[in-house]
């Protein structure tokens, strides 16, 4: 099976190659495209031999994947690669075999491989498959993230609005919420449970105890190491560092 890489970021492309010996020795990846000219360009000049199956990243250095598809008309199988899944409708209506998330997993990308070659056996049947359509659309609808939460302050209880959340932050076997303004108060939810409650645009875990709004971030300094320290408002008794191994992912996030 011949099969060409477009993706621009260099270890993913390596990873998935890899991936796809792992997966049969026998497959050739005739090219690695790192954008979508370089990508038209290589179609459109002559080739020794033609690519079975194309795995595609929407998302490349110079524009979006689709392109490519529509200014060849490309009807060759594709599997698409990326990890911005609103694009997953649009990618189904374009010869999509698949649509992984990154980072892909060997066994996903097994399964792909295995339903192509599957479909490639079997002859097409005319219609749009109503299922996967429909779990394309649960997948593209937006999330909904809470807009206020209930805390009790002594006998008494308080509603708190997230956008007057400062951060959240674990001590002592218990979770606690602190505002911009105000004592922090106990919350009946783990850090995990609020991570997935609150905006992943507005909130990042920055470490095991800690869960902070973008809005209460005064100041992050750098330390040898890679490692930062974030500097918070109001200022919790303790300092905040940001693990690690999230501090790619938290400048990524910063930089939104």
């Amino acid at each position: 099976m011949n099969v060409v890489i477009v993706e621009d970021e260099p270890l993913s492309a390596q990873g998935l190659e890899l991936l796809l010996y792992e997966y049969d020795p026998q497959i050739r990846v005739l090219a690695q495209l790192a954008s979508v000219s370089k990508s038209i360009e290589w179609f459109r000049n002559p080739q020794p031999l033609q690519p079975d199956l194309l795995f595609l990243d929407i998302h490349l250095e110079d524009d979006v994947g689709f392109r490519i598809i529509n200014e060849l008309n490309l009807t060759i199988p594709i599997i698409f690669t990326t990890a911005y899944d609103q694009y997953a409708l649009q990618a189904f209506k374009a010869n999509s075999v698949d649509y992984l998330l990154k980072p892909i997993q060997a066994d996903e990308l097994a399964a792909a491989i295995d339903k192509f070659k599957m479909l490639r056996q079997t002859p097409a049947k005319p219609g749009v498959d109503t299922a996967a359509l429909h779990q394309l659309m649960e997948i593209l609808a937006p999330p909904t993230y809470r807009d206020r939460f209930l805390v009790s302050v002594g006998p008494k209880l308080r509603s708190v609005r997230t956008d007057e959340i400062a951060y959240f932050f674990f001590e002592d076997k218990a979770t606690y919420l602190t505002p911009h303004s105000g004592a922090s108060v106990s919350i009946d939810y783990s850090l995990e449970r609020l991570g997935q409650l609150v905006d992943p645009d507005q909130f990042f875990r920055v470490n095991r105890s800690f869960l902070v709004s973008q809005s209460a971030i005064k100041s992050v300094y750098a330390y040898s190491g890679s490692k930062l320290k974030v500097e918070l408002n109001p200022q919790p008794r303790q300092d905040v560092f940001v693990s690690v191994d999230r501090v790619v992912s938290f400048k990524e996030w910063m930089g939104k």
